[in-house]
C-alpha cells in the first residue's frame, strides 16, 4: 500500500474538496482519498504507487494548483 499526499493551492471549501476528490477517484484505483482545503492537502491510499504525471494531468484540469507529491510506504 502506498500513502501519497498532494499539495493543492485553489481549494477554498469543502466543494472544492469533493471536485479534487472525485478527480482523483475517476482517473486511479484508489481506496481512499480525502482532501482538507484548510490544511491544503489531499491524502491518497492506494494499493500500487501512482504515477506523478498522471496526477499532475488530472490536478491542472480541474484549475487547482499542484505544489508538491509525496509518497510512502503505508500499513
Amino acid at each position: 500500500m502506498t500513502k501519497t499526499v498532494l499539495t493543492i493551492d485553489g481549494m477554498m471549501c469543502g466543494m472544492c474538496e469533493c471536485h479534487i476528490n472525485d478527480e482523483i477517484r475517476k482517473n486511479f484505483a484508489v481506496k481512499k482519498v480525502s482532501s482538507s482545503h484548510a490544511k491544503g492537502t489531499t491524502e491518497i491510499i492506494s494499493e500500487e504507487p501512482l504515477d506523478g504525471n498522471k496526477i499532475k494531468e488530472v490536478i491542472a484540469k480541474t484549475g487547482y494548483t499542484l505544489n508538491d507529491i509525496a509518497s510512502s510506504a503505508y500499513e
